[in-house]
């Protein structure tokens, strides 16, 4: 059996009451089992949440509302407002001036001070309002210089604007690429607006995939670190995926995150509305296992709102909605951001070394070809089992084989304690959610919840520790269970 790590020390306590109140929690931990980041690549990304598995963990980032405007029509997308409680790309519940947006970001910066990131995303597309845009980035460059800035583009006007975006010392730029075959883009696009002309069908395609070729390649030449979104899309881009994933690789990008379709009805898009079904999370996963040999895959994404606030798996936009956050006077303080980061960094260290010791001490007297499983954790963040099972609004699920723990999604869910009382049909949804998972690892669960995981052959393991030294820990009694470990 593997001894307690110990690492429940004032630290980590400290840290995880930290994540609790301002806003550090949601996680993971490495990108994928392909080739490794270097050590300079590492450097850039590893305080940026979207970039870096580990750092969602512990960092937070904001999206700023500043650009509604978009020039191409996708047929998964309906850019809504108002709509506090739908999380998904192009949500927001209102738009901000540029001069808003600054505000907020130094009030968040003060309240929030794990925050490292401040990307435009929408509702629109940041290269289609290019003054406002731009304009944010230049209030947040002079008055928050620490926080990185990021943007993510459909990449059609990417070409025409890549020296103003080096030229603020944008970081980081997220392209959405569902097509290298302008036939198969021609099923998602309906139209392009490209130089004051709209272009309907093939045409306009054509024109999108050319301008972000070339996008591309200019980020490249211009030593801007570039991941590409896809939006899986079953029966009309899955399989074309892998041909998508090669290609960006042999353009420069160096992150490729593909993502669900979300398609419902209510949503009113075109997909949602003529029944185009999203991907089960067993056909995702194949097909980023699949595209995982060329490049790393980012499998941590929460598909956020443009509006979003907090870290990833969480949004805290509703306490900073423009009523209340323009009556703030910012409490942005540079030297308690530093303290704060510093701290995070001791932190990871102790879990990296935890790790490493679990790993040493008892991985190697397992066989090397174990199975494969799938388990489920309830986390607030911090890289820790740390959550009860009933207050969990996600649960990342990790595939581990005695010797790695893998993160390899998550999987939303509606909370199951309300005041005390579990909602019967939300508990049963729950629990078919993580019914693929050997077990679920929490911090607490009440009797009813276990047993009936228990009765589908779910495990149940508690504890408070991190995330892979207790799944490490459950996978040896669960070979023990088998009558297959030493």
């Amino acid at each position: 059996m593997i001894q307690s790590t110990g690492l429940v020390t004032p630290l980590i306590t400290q840290q995880t009451t930290q994540s609790k109140s301002s806003g550090c929690g949601s996680g993971c931990g490495s990108t994928s089992a392909t080739p490794e980041i270097d050590e300079k690549l590492k450097q850039r990304i590893e305080t940026h949440p979207c970039y870096s598995e580990e750092a969602h963990h512990h960092y937070a980032r904001m999206h700023v509302a500043v650009a509604p405007a978009c020039n191409i029509q996708c047929n998964y997308c309906n850019r809504k407002y108002d709509c506090a409680n739908e999380s998904r790309p192009g949500v927001v519940s209102e738009l901000l001036t540029p001069e808003e947006a600054a505000h907020k970001v130094l009030v968040i910066a003060g309240k929030i001070p794990q925050l490292t990131v401040l990307g435009i995303a929408g509702p629109g597309d940041p290269l289609a309002n290019p003054e406002k845009t731009f304009r944010t980035f230049e209030l947040i460059a002079e008055k928050a210089p620490e926080i990185k800035l990021c943007l993510s583009t459909n990449g059609l006007m990417l070409p025409e604007y890549i020296d103003r975006i080096k030229q603020l010392n944008v970081d980081h730029v997220t392209i959405t690429i569902n097509m290298v075959d302008p036939e198969i883009g021609a099923k998602i696009y309906p139209w392009v607006h490209y130089k004051r002309k709209r272009y309907r069908g093939i045409e306009g395609v054509k024109i999108l995939h050319e301008k972000q070729m070339e996008g591309l390649q200019a980020l490249k030449e211009a030593d801007i670190l570039c991941k590409v979104n896809s939006v899986m899309i079953p029966g009309i881009n899955d399989e074309h995926l892998l041909e998508v994933n090669k290609v960006i690789r042999e353009k420069g990008a160096f992150l490729h995150n593909i993502m669900p379709l979300i398609s419902a009805p209510e949503h009113g898009t075109h997909f949602g509305l003529t029944g185009q079904r999203g991907p089960t999370p067993k056909e995702l996963k194949a097909v980023q296992d699949n595209c995982a040999g060329n490049m790393k895959m980012m499998r941590h994404c929460r598909q956020c709102r443009a509006d979003a606030v907090g870290l990833l798996g969480e949004d805290r936009s509703l306490e900073f909605t423009k009523d209340k956050f323009m009556e703030m006077t910012p409490e942005y303080d540079p030297q308690k951001r530093q303290e704060v980061l510093a701290g995070i960094e001791k932190f990871k260290s102790e879990l990296k070394a935890a790790k490493a010791k679990v790993e040493t001490i008892d991985s190697a007297s397992l066989p090397q070809n174990n199975p494969k499983i799938l388990v489920a954790v309830a986390t607030k963040g911090g890289g820790l089992v740390n959550q009860h099972f009933g207050h969990a609004k996600e649960f990342q699920v990790y595939e581990v084989d005695g010797h790695t723990v893998r993160y390899v999604g998550h999987r939303k869910v509606d909370h199951y304690c309300q005041g005390g009382y579990g909602e019967k049909a939300t508990l049963e949804n729950i629990i078919q959610s993580i019914a693929d998972c050997k077990a679920v690892m929490v911090s607490k669960i009440g009797d009813g919840p276990k047993e009936k995981l228990q009765n589908i052959g779910v495990q149940v393991h508690e504890a408070y520790d991190s995330i892979e030294v207790a799944a490490l820990e459950f996978y040896k009694q669960y070979l023990e269970g088998l009558g297959t470990s030493d």
